[in-house]
C-alpha cells in the first residue's frame, strides 16, 4: 500500500513515511492509493471481535510496512481499559429524540475526554516505529495547530515519548475555559504550549507555512531533527478514525438496531473534516453508509458548500459555544476532493490554490453531483445547540456537549425535512464537562457561578452525570504556560522552544 499526495500523485510513499513526514513537501496530503476492501466474509467476522481485534484487521489493510506483531503492539498500548474505562473504548448509547431513534457513538471516553484521543492514543506508537523505520535517527518535532481538543490530546499522548518534542498553538480567545487549563497544566519534559493572537485558521495556515519551508526544514535537519504532525493531516490520525465507524457498525448489528448488510446514516459535527472524512473513507472500503451528515456550527461554511459547490472562506468568523468547530479553511477536504475527482492531482491542487490566493473556489459539477448524492449539509447556531442540550436533557436525561448537540440538531432537521428512516449513527465528540458554562446555559437552571470547576459542581449536582477523572483532577492545578504570540512570530516560537538559535 503506497500513499499519493493529493497535489502531486507521482509521489508515493509506504505508510511510515507518509506518518513520519506528516505532509507532503508539495503542500498536499497524503492519501492511500486505492481503498483496501472489506469483504462481507470480514465484516461479519468482525461482529464477534472485540474494538481492539477490529482495529488490527482494519489497519493491517493499511499498514503494509509494519508487521503484525507491530501493529497489535500499537492497538493494545492504546487502547486499554484503564485509557478508556472499559473494553470497548466507543460505545454506543440510544437516545430517542423528537420521536426519532438516535445512537450516539461516545468517543469521548479516553484520557482528555474527546474524541481526539481514539486517534492520538495510537498516533505516538505509529510514530515512532515510523521513525525507526524511515527518521534516521532523527527526533520528530510534532507542530500542532488546535481548536481545542487535539492540542490537549496530542500533549497527552506525546508526554515524555523518546525522541519527539511537541509544540502546540491555540487561539488566545478560541477555546474553553477547561480546554486552556487542560493544554496550560500539561505535563512532560518534551512539551511546550503557546496561545496565538488570532483565531484557528491563523495557527493552522502558519503551522502549515512553517512545515512546508525548505529553509525551515533544513534547520531542523542541521539539529538533527524534522517535522511531523498530529493534526488530522497526519495519516496517522486518520487511519484509527476509520475503525471506530466500522465498529459502531457491528455494534448496531448486534444491538439489533440495522440489519446485516442494510446502511445506516452517518452524522458527524465537523469543522476540519477530519472526522467525517474518516467515515466516508469506511464507505469507500464496503462499510453500508446511505447518507452522511455533515454539522457544523455559525461557522457553516461546510453546509453552505455542499448545497451549492462553491466554497468561500471569505466570512464572517465567530467565536461560540463549540470552538472545535470554529474553522473556516477545512483542511481535510483536499482529501475529499482529490478522491471524488477521480484522483485528480492537478484539479485538486487548483482548488488549493485558488483558496490561497482568493479565499474562494466552485468545484466541477461532476465532484458537486457526487458530494450531493452522499453529503447532506446542515448548521445549528447558538439558539439551535443550546435549545438542544436542553431538550435532550428534559426528554431523555441524557447530558451532552455542545458540538455533539450541534449533531443532534442538524440530524433531527435532516430527519424532519427528508422523512428519512434509515438508523443513524450520530458521533459524540466531547464530554460536556469540558464546556460547563455553556452547557448550564442551555440548561438554565439559575445563576452561573464564577469558577470553571464551581461550574462543573453545579452541573454535577444538577444532571447526576459523571465527572470524568481526568478533569476533575485538574481542579487546584497550576499552570505551566502562559505564553501568547502573534501568528507572525510563530517561527521564532517554534526555534525557542527547540533551543535553535
Amino acid at each position: 500500500m503506497y500513499y499519493n499526495s493529493t497535489q502531486d500523485k507521482s509521489k508515493a510513499v509506504l505508510s511510515a513515511q507518509a506518518i513520519a513526514q506528516g505532509i507532503s513537501q508539495d503542500g498536499g496530503l497524503f492519501v492511500p492509493e486505492s481503498f483496501p476492501q472489506i469483504t462481507e466474509k470480514e465484516l461479519k467476522s468482525m461482529l464477534e471481535m472485540s474494538y481492539r481485534d477490529r482495529a488490527k484487521l482494519i489497519m493491517a489493510k493499511y499498514l503494509t510496512d509494519f508487521t503484525q506483531d507491530e501493529i497489535a503492539d500499537c492497538v493494545d498500548s492504546a487502547y486499554t481499559a484503564e485509557k478508556f474505562g472499559s473494553e470497548n473504548p466507543a460505545p454506543i448509547a440510544t437516545v430517542n429524540f423528537n420521536g426519532a431513534e438516535l445512537n450516539l457513538l461516545e468517543l469521548w471516553h479516553g484520557p482528555t475526554c474527546a474524541f481526539k484521543d481514539m486517534a492520538l492514543q495510537i498516533l505516538p506508537h505509529f510514530l515512532t516505529k515510523s521513525l525507526k523505520k524511515v527518521g534516521g535517527g532523527k527526533d520528530a518535532v510534532i507542530l500542532v495547530a488546535t481548536s481545542g481538543d487535539t492540542g490537549k490530546a496530542a500533549l497527552e499522548g506525546f508526554k515524555d515519548v523518546d525522541h519527539t518534542k511537541i509544540i502546540v498553538f491555540y487561539p488566545e480567545s478560541g477555546v474553553s475555559a477547561m480546554q486552556k487549563h487542560q493544554m496550560n497544566t500539561q505535563e512532560g519534559e518534551n512539551v511546550y504550549v503557546c496561545a496565538i493572537r488570532g483565531n484557528f485558521d491563523d495557527a493552522q495556515t502558519a503551522v502549515k507555512k512553517i512545515f512546508t519551508d525548505p529553509a525551515t526544514a533544513q534547520v531542523l535537519d542541521d539539529n538533527n531533527m524534522m517535522f511531523s504532525s498530529a493534526n488530522s493531516i497526519n495519516w496517522g490520525r486518520l487511519l484509527p478514525q476509520i475503525v471506530y465507524y466500522v465498529s459502531a457498525y457491528c455494534d448496531m448489528v448486534n444491538k439489533g438496531k440495522v440489519a446485516f448488510g442494510d446502511p445506516i446514516n452517518i452524522t458527524v459535527p465537523t469543522g476540519n473534516f477530519g472526522n467525517i472524512l474518516a467515515a466516508y473513507y469506511a464507505y469507500e472500503m464496503g462499510l453500508p453508509v446511505k447518507r452522511f451528515i455533515c454539522a457544523s456550527n455559525s461557522n457553516n461554511v461546510l453546509t453552505d458548500f455542499i448545497r451549492t459547490g462553491v466554497y468561500n472562506k471569505n466570512r464572517d468568523f465567530y467565536t461560540t459555544v463549540s470552538p472545535s468547530m470554529d474553522i473556516l479553511v477545512s483542511s481535510n477536504l483536499e482529501r475529499l476532493l482529490y478522491c471524488m475527482s477521480g484522483c485528480n492531482d492537478a484539479e485538486t491542487k487548483g482548488y488549493m490554490e485558488l483558496l490561497k490566493s482568493e479565499g474562494v473556489y466552485t468545484v466541477s459539477t461532476k465532484i458537486k453531483e457526487k458530494l450531493q448524492s452522499m453529503f447532506w449539509g446542515g448548521y445549528a447556531d447558538e439558539d439551535a445547540t443550546k435549545r438542544t442540550i436542553h431538550d435532550l436533557f428534559e426528554q431523555q436525561g441524557y447530558l451532552c456537549d455542545t458540538h455533539t448537540a450541534v449533531a443532534v440538531s442538524v440530524c433531527d432537521a435532516y430527519i424532519r425535512e427528508s422523512g428519512d428512516p434509515t438508523p443513524v449513527v450520530i458521533a459524540s465528540t466531547a464530554s460536556p464537562y469540558k464546556f460547563s458554562k455553556a452547557v448550564l446555559s442551555a440548561l438554565d437552571k439559575g445563576k452561573m457561578p464564577e469558577s470553571e470547576f464551581d461550574m462543573v459542581e453545579q452541573l454535577h449536582e444538577i444532571t447526576g452525570a459523571e465527572v470524568p477523572a481526568p478533569l476533575a483532577s485538574l481542579k487546584g492545578k497550576k499552570a505551566r504556560f502562559g505564553d501568547v504570540t502573534d501568528k507572525e512570530d510563530m517561527q521564532s516560537v517554534v526555534f525557542g522552544a527547540l533551543g535553535i538559535k
